[in-house]
């Protein structure tokens, strides 16, 4: 009699197991399948979304989003989303395209699936450029973009998984917050430091944004990613040029080959402050782990830098 209770007991949680793990699953299936194109945009997704939703980000952390060649998973991944966030702007759809290819394979329709979390942002083009296909995507170098694309997401997220909108609410709205109070802490910062010492260098020139935010003007060897980086023509006429500005320290960005800055900083005699984040967060774990700590870490390293 023990024996037959004892195998009964067993068989009742061996249901048991198999019915929690298929609620599992069930739930699993049900949140909100959503992919984002980059490090930063899937940052930003997950401060708002937390875990109600299935995310994946398709170009690895520290890899530049210019270029990209999508893997079986990202393409598989795609295909299945419920909603696809991008930055636009022309980062993932310049240079070889490689978002416009997979999401045309992936069968998905513009902001019907797929969604452009940069709409709203007041554009800035490469210079002396006017015209599509010359934009600098590098909007969220500026913290008040940053907050559009926040807004967007959490509009989308509530648009599509109605259910969960109060969450996605009150996480919008504390991160927004957030990411106010450092951007108002910023200009302060900024604001403070005298006009002759403000001139931001990096190796690629992303910071357009950046500058018209803080009042820090830019200098750069190479104007956008591509494969023409790093030139001698480009490193010589950097090194004219900051012959005459004479800035107090170079920066150079975590995502792209440290070696023309290093030139630059040899010839000129001015030395690389530090490494700052552009296209990319950091590692989990690391300094500059988020969209928030990676803007922190910027603002508090150039400024120091600045102000030597």
């Amino acid at each position: 009699m023990k024996k037959w209770l004892a195998l009964l007991t067993c068989a009742l949680l061996a249901v048991g197991l198999v019915a929690c793990s298929s609620k599992a699953k069930q739930a699993s299936s049900e949140k909100l399948k959503v992919v984002v194109t980059n490090s930063i945009l899937a940052d930003m997704t997950k401060r708002i979304a937390g875990n109600k939703i299935d995310l994946h980000s398709i170009v690895p952390i520290g890899q530049d989003p210019h270029e990209y060649e999508p893997l079986p998973e990202d393409i598989q991944k795609t295909t299945d989303a419920d909603v696809v966030f991008y930055n636009g702007i022309n980062l993932e759809t310049g240079g070889n395209a490689w978002f416009t290819k997979l999401i045309k394979n992936a069968q998905k329709v513009k902001n019907k699936d797929y969604f452009a979390v940069s709409d709203g942002v007041d554009v800035i083009y490469l210079e002396g450029q006017n015209k599509k296909g010359k934009e600098d995507p590098h909007a969220w170098l500026n913290l008040e973009n940053g907050i559009i694309y926040a807004k967007n997401i959490a509009k989308i997220l509530i648009a599509k998984d109605p259910k969960n909108k109060a969450f996605y609410a009150k996480n919008r709205d504390a991160y927004v917050a957030k990411l106010e109070k450092l951007d108002q802490e910023a200009k302060t910062k900024f604001k403070a430091i005298p006009a002759d010492k403000k001139l931001i260098v990096t190796s690629e020139g992303c910071f357009k944004y950046f500058s018209k935010a803080y009042g820090v003007p830019s200098a750069y060897i190479w104007e956008i990613n591509t494969e023409e980086e790093g030139t001698p023509d480009q490193i010589t006429r950097l090194v004219q040029q900051l012959k005459t500005t004479k800035p107090s320290a170079l920066f150079v960005e975590s995502s792209v080959n440290k070696r023309p800055m290093k030139s630059v900083a040899k010839e000129t005699g001015i030395p690389i402050y530090a490494e700052i984040f552009t296209d990319s967060i950091a590692k989990k774990g690391k300094p500059g782990d988020s969209y928030y700590a990676m803007m922190k870490w910027n603002l508090d390293k150039i400024a120091e830098g600045l102000s030597k």
